[in-house]
């Protein structure tokens, strides 16, 4: 069964990311994030597809962007982290 979690960003352009995944197996069907640098955003969403959550948590977390602490890259696997604090 798909699910749909999207998470408040905090510290980048992005506002916010959504996620859709499958609750049963943790593959992701897809990413959208609402603003940020769309072609990064994009990208990101794309390598995303088809993936698990726990994978794509762990490759992107603590990715920074310039000198902040924080990326929309980071925001989204703090988003998975939410998730699957859930389950």
């Amino acid at each position: 069964m798909l699910k749909t979690y999207t998470h408040k960003n905090v510290g980048t352009c992005s506002q916010s990311v959504t996620i859709t995944y499958d609750d049963s197996t943790h593959i992701i069907d897809s990413v959208s994030f609402l603003y940020g640098c769309p072609g990064n955003t994009a990208g990101v969403a794309k390598l995303c597809k088809g993936r698990t959550l726990e994978e794509i948590k762990d490759i992107l977390k603590g990715t920074t962007c310039a000198r902040k602490p924080t990326s929309c890259p980071d925001q989204l696997a703090l988003a998975i982290a939410d998730i699957l604090k859930e389950n």
